[in-house]
């Protein structure tokens, strides 16, 4: 028992109950040239997973089609579309469902993300801080390698994955740009490894506008 307490008087971390975001029920408004539709996976080729003693079937993609490109994304068998007035609306069977319900938003994420990159694409920044910190894009052949300057004894050469297109406007920066915004994060995320910021300099790679909080050196 606590000091000044009783059983009955211990107080709370938080007397707010939690509150659901419902971004799940949000409609997506389709942009120009953007269509969208759900396709039927065969079962010879459909997934599944179990929670706890719930079994769901990945048996559904969603396809979204615009002026860049056609994305696809595989949801389960309860997360179903409408479109209605130019707005996708995203629903499942049962939100009352604790499995159900956290997959409400996840999908609608997605399907909103693949409306954006399918009309606009997406877009990574890739900044190195540091002296003699460069990066440069180069073709071989048909494939395009990234070349990054960062003090270490070699440099790494990193491909660059289809899909995606990168750009140097100057040697401290790098643009990443592509139709699906996880790849083309991804793609940052695997570059940003090389060199990941140190906390007493600032140096090294960024990623978005990421910021540190840089630390003082300890004096002996």
């Amino acid at each position: 028992m606590l000091k000044g307490t009783t059983l009955g008087c211990i107080r709370q971390f938080s007397s707010t109950l939690a509150k659901p975001s419902h971004i799940g029920k949000a409609p997506i408004r389709l942009l120009p040239g953007v269509e969208c539709s759900v396709e039927r996976i065969p079962f010879e080729f459909t997934k599944s997973f179990t929670k706890k003693r719930h079994t769901f079937q990945l048996n559904k993609q969603l396809v979204v089609r615009g002026p860049m490109g056609t994305l696809k994304s595989v949801v389960p068998d309860f997360v179903d579309i409408s479109v209605d007035n130019g707005a996708v609306h995203v629903s499942v069977e049962d939100p009352s469902n604790k499995y159900q319900r956290s997959s409400w938003g996840t999908s609608r994420a997605i399907l909103h993300n693949n409306v954006i990159g399918t009309s606009e694409g997406h877009l990574a920044i890739v900044k190195l801080v540091g002296t003699g910190y460069r990066v440069t894009v180069e073709k071989e052949g048909e494939t395009t390698f990234v070349h990054v300057k960062v003090g270490l004894p070699y440099i790494p050469k990193v491909k660059v994955p289809a899909g995606i297109e990168a750009t140097s406007p100057n040697p401290s920066r790098l643009l990443l740009q592509g139709i699906d915004k996880q790849q083309v994060n991804l793609f940052a995320a695997t570059i940003r490894k090389i060199k990941k910021p140190e906390p007493y300099k600032g140096k090294g790679i960024y990623v978005n506008g990421e910021t540190i909080q840089l630390k003082q050196k300890r004096i002996k």
